[in-house]
């Protein structure tokens, strides 16, 4: 009977031994595969992430690091940023495409010295883009540039008028013919000087704004009817030789509004006319 006991109690004490030695290897091991994880993490944080990003003009290396690794805290960029650099080329934006009105001394309704010049509203338009700029941008939310482009200005006619050439002060004879068509028209090489900014997380959204001068082309006044079918006459007409004003654009991505007013009057040397000027606004692609 003792020997058997002795024998059972032996026994238990043998796995209890073996049992213990599992507990303290499973706890080695538990340790060790930690480690390897945290080895495994802490290598993976340490490895550099290389994306590619667009700052608007170029496409950027991106290469980011761990933010708690102090080594390479200085290897780190930010994507959005973008070096100061001479702006200058040919280009084809900021096409305008609005409506044209006239302001008689500030006011929309024409005085009756200038009841002639009564329009169409929404077939007096306005038409420009620019083809040369040259300036700096300062960084990825600021830039100053100057353009150069052209501009149109197109006054559907309500009154069957001629207009007199090479007459000054600006003068008209009243037809006989009645015309479906009298558009009466000016060209300027437009030269504004643009202050842009370019807010939001990509820059998308661009506020722009500044002076605006021009000088005049030429001018001149299409007619259609039935009796003289289509003709076209060429002249100045007393239109202001040189333009000044202000404009303003706003717009995300390649899509936006505009407005421009000039502040000297639209015709030169014609006293009845004196306080009559050019406003336009619309839409403007390729900001």
């Amino acid at each position: 009977m003792k020997h058997i006991l002795f024998t059972g109690l032996t026994f238990l004490a043998l796995i209890g031994t073996v049992q213990a030695s599992n507990t303290e290897l499973s706890k080695v091991e538990g340790i060790r595969d930690t480690t390897d994880m945290d080895t495994v993490k802490t290598e993976r944080k340490r490895k550099l992430t290389v994306k590619w990003s667009s700052d608007g003009d170029n496409m950027v290396k991106v290469e980011r690091c761990n933010p708690c690794d102090s080594l390479n805290k200085s290897k780190s960029t930010d994507f959005l940023k973008q070096k100061p650099k001479v702006i200058l080329g040919i280009t084809f934006s900021r096409f305008d495409l609005g409506l044209a009105t006239l302001l008689d001394n500030g006011s929309f309704t024409l005085s009756p010295e200038n009841d002639f010049l009564r329009n169409r509203t929404w077939k007096t338009i306005n038409v420009g883009f620019d083809v040369f700029q040259f300036g700096y941008r300062f960084n990825e939310k600021f830039r100053l540039f100057l353009s150069a482009g052209f501009d149109w200005t197109h006054i559907r006619l309500k009154n069957d008028i001629i207009f007199d050439r090479n007459t000054t002060p600006l003068s008209y004879t009243e037809s006989d013919i009645h015309y479906s068509k009298n558009r009466f028209s000016s060209s300027y090489l437009r030269i504004p000087i643009t202050f842009e900014h370019r807010l939001g997380m990509d820059r998308d959204l661009r506020i722009a704004y500044g002076p605006i001068g021009g000088f005049l082309l030429s001018g001149s006044q299409k007619f259609k009817s039935e009796e003289e079918g289509k003709r076209k006459v060429k002249d100045d007409f007393n239109y202001a030789k040189f333009r000044y004003g202000a404009f303003a654009r706003v717009g995300y991505k390649w899509v936006g509004l505009y407005a421009k007013y000039y502040f000297n009057d639209m015709f030169e040397n014609s006293p009845q006319q004196e306080g009559l000027r050019n406003m336009s606004f619309g839409l403007m692609f390729f900001f």
